[in-house]
């Protein structure tokens, strides 16, 4: 009499187990960097949009004072903004762990009128035109 298989055994089993929980140890952490970029990315496209209203307030003679002189708003899912005479100021919020509450500013330099980015978020997570720590 033949026996038929029926399944698989326990040690394949155990084995495909071991292969998924590698696979998820190596995704897991690349995916939260992911989501860490994303982030910091999103908040300099919310301040960036700031820049061209801050230029002209500033050449009609005006100074930026607060978030609604640029049309900004204070609080947005991705960043608290704040502003200064010569600056836009994203805090990170609702980001993962690696970004949250850093911050990425833009700086207009008074004389030349030239916009500088910079973010105090690790370089791995900084986008290009925003140079990171």
């Amino acid at each position: 009499m033949k026996k038929i298989q029926q399944g698989f055994t326990l040690i394949e089993l155990m084995i495909v187990v071991a292969i998924i929980g590698i696979l998820a140890a190596v995704a897991l952490p690349a995916y939260s960097d992911y989501q860490a970029r994303a982030k910091v990315a999103a908040g300099l496209a919310e301040i960036s949009a700031g820049k061209t209203a801050f230029e002209e307030v500033v050449n009609n003679g005006g100074t930026v004072a607060a978030v609604t002189d640029i049309g900004l708003q204070a609080t947005t899912g991705n960043c608290a903004i704040s502003v200064s005479g010569t600056t836009i100021v994203c805090t990170l919020a609702n980001a993962p762990s690696q970004v949250n509450g850093k911050t990425i500013t833009w700086t207009r330099d008074a004389t030349t009128g030239a916009w500088s980015c910079a973010t105090n978020a690790a370089n791995k997570y900084a986008p290009k035109t925003c140079p990171g720590a």
